[in-house]
């Protein structure tokens, strides 16, 4: 007797049925994506106890015949392709002519659909098996009810979960639809009661504040780059929000959202030394390549995709989030900021691109614009006293932080806002979109975390001998932190030798500035490093120029004369992420001038 049998196709049906229908959202995430690939410009979505009793889904596409839908009940027919090599570059949701015979196989499912307004065809069926084929009057489009689902399958119905639990899973599906496809309508209702209902928006930032509030929106900052065939596009959260409300990610490659660790953890490393250990940013990000390049037929409910070269994407989405870091939008705020749905918070007027600490080749740029005095003088730079300390005390020079370098070759002249120093920690200055403060120990910090990290990559380990070397004494764990670390050490300008179990001879050593303390900056970066476990030499790399550029970074309380406020201004706008420190603090923040106004009662 035969052990191997073919199975019955009601069995085939459920099998298959299981692979693509887990739960109701699964059931209204393939049927609104049938209605998108109809071309519905508008979807109204109705479920009963949470899509456990009945899911209905409406829309205004393209109708379809009656022997089309009839057709289309049938596994493995679709109208998206023909061939295999259709499936190469497939643009649309669905493709593979499964999706609507599943889901009627495990359910009763009625279909009403008309090719016009007038004459249409209702189809009646359960459990895979048509019953009743009629017509009827209605409206151009598809409505498709599907309800008792696993009504035939007490095996699988015994696993859904609550309908408040279902419901949930059918919100989140219906939103990852919103942000994908933001050109459409849709609404979603359950019991009767509306809870969705989101026009079509004009840009993401438009639908994510539909979705979850305007703050939301505010808390992101725009990316938008392109890096040979490759365009990465969405919103990440700004690094001084992270933390303060819900993470929320959603991901797409061509048009198709999907579930992709790699991406995602691609993006959050830009995120580097801008965020404190533990805290994981909010990230919606559109991916679109070659449609060659990437393979979306490896998943049974097309949530996941194959790229034919990983590597390349992953680097330009991580370069797209961290310039989007890089700019003026991505720091911190005081009060609210100005942001409606017809634009872009923060910067209305001015192309995203525009940074507020990036030197200018020419007086073109807005933000270091000569003032009205500037342009009478033909954009000649002016020396501005700013007089910086605003104390009681009167200032005296003190030795240079950032020494003049010798000969430099002429330059674009470059036009710095006037700048005061607050309390010795912070520099002020304004901006046509209110006023900035920036904290100088975080600013120098990013300075010298960047240069150290460009010398650990070119090599490079530019330092000053002693003329008397110095002699530090230290504790065993700070001796093993040496050893550990001591290459990393070399190329970053530190010449040092081991004398006995736990004495050092320093005999040469890196000059970010003439105020350095090398001895103190040594004998500090080594105390902090004592007990670290970073897993790779990358990491413990990274850690080691964070914390050598926290110990030689100026610090709160010094004073900066003129010049060195002025030449830390320009360091900083050379950095890639020059609106937080290595902490994940902030070192620019804004106090917009709506937000003065209305502290002072004129709004």
């Amino acid at each position: 007797m035969a052990r191997i049998a073919v199975l019955p196709p009601a069995v085939a049906d459920q099998i298959a049925a299981g692979e693509v229908v887990e739960r109701p959202a699964s059931a209204v995430k393939e049927l609104v994506e049938n209605a998108l690939d109809a071309g519905a410009t508008a979807i109204d979505v109705a479920v009963e106890e949470g899509g456990r009793l009945s899911i209905r889904v409406s829309d205004d596409g393209v109708g379809m015949e009656r022997d089309d839908a009839l057709l289309a009940l049938e596994r493995h027919a679709t109208s998206k392709i023909r061939t295999a090599a259709d499936l190469v570059g497939v643009a649309s949701f669905g493709f593979r002519g499964e999706a609507l015979p599943a889901i009627c196989s495990v359910c009763r499912l009625v279909i009403e659909t008309a090719p016009a307004d007038g004459a249409g065809t209702a189809i009646h069926a359960a459990g895979g098996v048509v019953s009743e084929v009629r017509d009827v009057a209605r409206r151009r489009g598809t409505t498709i009810v599907a309800s008792q689902l696993f009504y035939n399958a007490p095996a699988r119905q015994k696993f859904l979960r609550g309908a408040r639990s279902e419901w949930r899973g059918i919100v989140d599906a219906i939103t990852m639809v919103a942000l994908t496809r933001r050109d459409v309508r849709l609404t979603l209702a359950n019991d009767g009661r509306q809870a969705l209902a989101l026009p079509s928006a004009a840009t993401l930032r438009d639908r994510v504040a539909a979705l979850w509030g305007a703050s939301v929106a505010d808390r992101m900052v725009d990316v938008e780059d392109v890096r040979g065939a490759i365009q990465v596009s969405g919103l990440a959260e700004r690094p001084g929000d992270v933390g303060t409300a819900s993470r929320r990610t959603f991901l797409t490659v061509n048009g198709r959202p999907i579930r992709d660790a790699g991406l995602l953890r691609a993006a959050e490393a830009a995120y580097k030394s801008t965020l404190a250990p533990g805290l994981r940013p909010s990230l919606l990000l559109d991916v679109v390549l070659p449609a060659d390049a990437v393979d979306v037929n490896v998943h049974p409910a097309k949530a996941e995709v194959r790229l034919r070269d990983r590597w390349v994407v992953e680097r330009c989405v991580e370069d797209a989030v961290r310039r989007a870091l890089g700019t003026f939008d991505a720091s911190a705020a005081l009060g609210v900021r100005r942001w409606s749905p017809t634009a872009p918070a923060w910067t209305t007027a001015r192309p995203a691109d525009v940074e507020l600490l990036r030197p200018a080749p020419s007086p073109t740029n807005g933000l270091f614009e000569p003032r009205g005095d500037d342009a009478a003088l033909g954009g000649a730079e002016v020396e501005v006293d700013v007089g910086a300390s605003l104390s009681d005390e009167s200032w005296r020079p003190p030795e240079p932080v950032f020494p003049k370098p010798p000969a430099p070759e002429p330059v674009p002249t470059q036009h710095v806002p006037p700048l005061f120093q607050l309390r010795r920690t912070y520099l002020m200055f304004e901006h046509e979109d209110g006023v900035v403060l920036v904290d100088q120990h975080s600013a120098h910090e990013r300075v010298l975390y960047e240069r150290f990290m460009g010398m650990l990559e070119r090599g490079e380990a530019p330092s000053q001998r002693l003329l008397f070397p110095l002699t530090l004494h230290l504790a065993l764990d700070e001796g093993d932190a040496f050893e550990r670390d001591r290459d990393v050490l070399t190329r970053i300008g530190f010449d040092v030798e081991r004398f006995g179990d736990v004495t050092l001879v320093v005999s040469s050593v890196p000059m970010p500035h003439p105020r350095f303390d090398a001895e103190r900056c040594l004998r500090e970066t080594l105390a902090a490093l004592a007990g670290d476990r970073s897993p790779s030499a990358h990491a413990r790399h990274e850690r080691l120029a964070a914390t050598v550029a926290c110990k030689a970074a100026i610090k709160a309380g010094d004073e900066l004369s003129p010049a060195e406020m002025r030449a830390l201004f320009v360091a900083l706008g050379e950095t890639r992420l020059p609106a937080h420190d290595v902490h994940g603090r902030s070192t620019i923040v804004q106090l917009s001038w709506p937000e003065l106004e209305r502290r002072f009662g004129r709004q």
